[in-house]
């Protein structure tokens, strides 16, 4: 029996489809008929689907995918900065894939990779990671060495402006982070 095209995900890899008894021939013919899009290498996704391509296959080529530091923050309205590149943080055991999308790729502590850590649905049933608030300001103070004292500082300013920012949870979070823990309680001390 064939498989048609809407018996398979949103987005889907070669493999995806081979497992789904597609063939070869079947998936190029689709895609010769603009019955579906190439998103990157061996990647393919309904036409007209409206997602992020560049997150989209982020997601499908590292599940264990993150947005960090100034993505991140962007995200969470945290910084006025544009990222030209996406930040991505990945446990640090884990291989980083090719991709078309441009990123700039983090190892982070596996034994501290889950905290204030939740999914940002990027559609076609497909999720990437997402630090919170609070674990972007202590990453952006943590590796402020590398991205600017600036940008932790603004990163912080802006949250605390914020309605429920709650000083304590961040220091919670800090405490799993020597490096970002005292200079977060001497920024706290000027901005309250």
């Amino acid at each position: 029996m064939a498989v048609t095209i809407e018996e398979l995900p949103l987005a889907f890899t070669h493999a995806d489809a081979r497992s789904h008894g597609v063939s070869d021939r079947q998936l190029y013919e689709w895609r010769d008929a603009a019955r579906l899009e190439t998103l990157g290498r061996g990647i393919y996704v309904l036409p007209g689907l409206d997602v992020d391509h560049d997150l989209l296959e982020i997601s499908i080529r590292a599940p264990e995918a993150t947005l960090c530091l100034t993505s991140a923050l962007a995200r969470h309205q945290l910084t006025d900065e544009i990222p030209a590149i996406i930040d991505i943080a990945l446990p640090r055991e884990v291989r980083q894939p090719r991709t078309a999308a441009s990123v700039r790729w983090h190892r982070f502590d596996t034994t501290t990779f889950d905290i204030d850590h939740s999914e940002l649905d990027v559609g076609a049933e497909r999720h990437i990671g997402l630090f919170g608030p609070r674990r972007c300001i202590v990453d952006a103070f943590r590796l402020r060495h590398i991205y600017g004292s600036e940008q932790a500082v603004g990163a912080l300013r802006n949250w605390l402006a914020q309605r429920g920012s709650q000083p304590s949870d961040l220091l919670r979070i800090a405490a799993s982070f020597p490096a970002a823990e005292r200079p977060i309680r001497e920024a706290l001390e000027i901005l309250l």
